[in-house]
């Protein structure tokens, strides 16, 4: 952290020029942000995001290409999900990290989770921007990773989005998108690249391929879908598309729908442990996964717990397990939940037990980690978390191009959870350029 420019920031500060950031961000999205912005943005040196955004990559490049872990994965996706045409790679990945103390003090990162899926891209170009313009920070700060600008930024979203075809053609697709959260990036992103935005329960079939309406009702086809919706929203909505989703059809996905869960936190216990389950691939855990295990694991039905061993084994402290036990130490997770949802702290032993038997396959129990507040306030230190955004274009490499920050200090780091609150919510990452 850049402790001399956190300072000169805090002095400089006024809420007009809080206002004026806001009235910035509304005026260059078209629409109101219907989540909250942090006051700050925050001040990182470059190596250390480097190398947090190194070790997303090394530990997606592990899951992918890993036959026997993808087909594992795969076992985990729910029927009427499995979407044909599969890309053999994704093209979006975002990888979360905390900042916890290592050995000697040092601020190391610890992976939260990581998601092949889209993030905000436009918008968070867009937050660096205002943030700078509004409250003069150096010319010679950096946002971009990779030695990226915004011109040659948009230029990748556009090879990974576009991809060539004749923008009309090109859908971003979500459900519900004009009441979304989110949709000050869909906005920006379509105005950016010429797309449109589309409600994925509106595109119609006809014959192998998907259509949609545009503002004059005319049936346009698709030829490629930059996907935003997922699967979670799609089950708890109970929503039924006018088309199959596993059927092969003739149109490319930009962010395949499959690798929402091929890359997600069902490979966290994968990443964290040599070999997971029994049949599952081994490989040398990485140190910067906290230990996980799958509840299946967890709660086994023989007389010893293979899952409560590993996690004794990586260190984490357990209590004995008896039905009055609570895991202050461990957090339970979905594994598919989206934004946080579902995610359960200090879950007792009849929490664990309550979950049916056939459905904990579909959790898991993740070391608690304790992040460092490290981001100096009027309110007090505030902790950051840290998502990396990588853009892998069809004919390219995985790229880390521009950090997201989110500042909170509640028990979680996501906006809904920092309500009420002031210096958190959604932020970005400067660092000094080289000279």
């Amino acid at each position: 952290m850049i402790f001399e420019l956190r300072s000169c920031f805090n002095r400089a500060y006024t809420p007009d020029r809080y206002a004026a950031l806001l009235a910035r961000l509304k005026e260059r999205c078209g629409t109101p942000i219907g989540f909250r912005v942090a006051e700050t943005p925050v001040f990182f040196e470059l190596s250390m995001l480097e190398e947090i955004a190194e070790a997303g990559a090394r530990l997606c490049r592990r899951l992918i290409e890993d036959p026997l872990y993808l087909a594992e994965a795969r076992k985990a996706i729910p029927a009427g999900f499995r979407v044909g045409g599969e890309t053999p790679r994704p093209h979006f990945l975002t990888a979360d990290f905390a900042l916890v103390r290592g050995a000697g003090g040092r601020l190391v990162p610890r992976l939260v989770e990581m998601q092949a899926f889209p993030s905000i891209y436009g918008f968070q170009a867009v937050l660096c921007e205002a943030y700078r313009e509004t409250f003069s920070l150096d010319r010679k700060l950096g946002t971009f990773l990779s030695g990226l600008d915004e011109s040659s930024c948009w230029s990748l979203l556009r090879e990974t989005i576009v991809a060539g075809h004749d923008p009309k053609t090109v859908v971003l697709t979500e459900v519900d998108p004009l009441h979304q959260k989110t949709f000050p990036d869909f906005a920006i992103t379509a105005r950016k690249l010429g797309i449109a935005v589309v409600d994925i329960a509106a595109l119609e079939p006809e014959g192998r391929r998907l259509t949609y309406r545009d503002d004059r009702g005319r049936r346009i086809p698709v030829t490629r879908i930059y996907n935003r919706a997922i699967a979670d929203e799609l089950i708890a909505r109970k929503i039924r598309l006018p088309f199959d989703l596993e059927r092969e059809w003739e149109v490319e996905w930009a962010g395949h729908p499959n690798w929402y869960f091929l890359v997600s936190k069902f490979s966290i216990p994968f990443l964290s442990q040599s070999g997971a389950r029994p049949e599952a691939p081994a490989g040398a855990p990485d140190a910067v996964v906290p230990p996980a295990v799958f509840l299946s694991d967890f709660l086994s039905g023989s007389g010893s717990s293979p899952g409560r061993e590993r996690l004794e084994a990586a260190g984490v402290s357990l209590p004995v397990s008896a039905p009055g036990a609570v895991y202050a130490n461990l957090l339970l997770k979905p594994l598919f939940s989206f934004a946080g949802k579902g995610i359960q702290f200090d879950p007792s032993q009849a929490d664990l037990e309550a979950i049916p038997r056939e459905r904990r396959g579909e959790y898991l129990l993740q070391q608690r980690m304790s992040f460092v507040p490290t981001v100096e306030t009027p309110h007090g230190l505030t902790q950051a978390e840290i998502r990396i955004l990588y853009l892998w274009p069809d004919a390219g490499v995985l790229t880390p191009v521009l950090p997201l920050v989110r500042l909170g200090r509640g028990r979680m780091m996501g906006v809904d959870y920092n309500r009420n609150q002031e210096w958190v919510g959604a932020s970005a990452a400067f660092f000094r350029l080289s000279q």
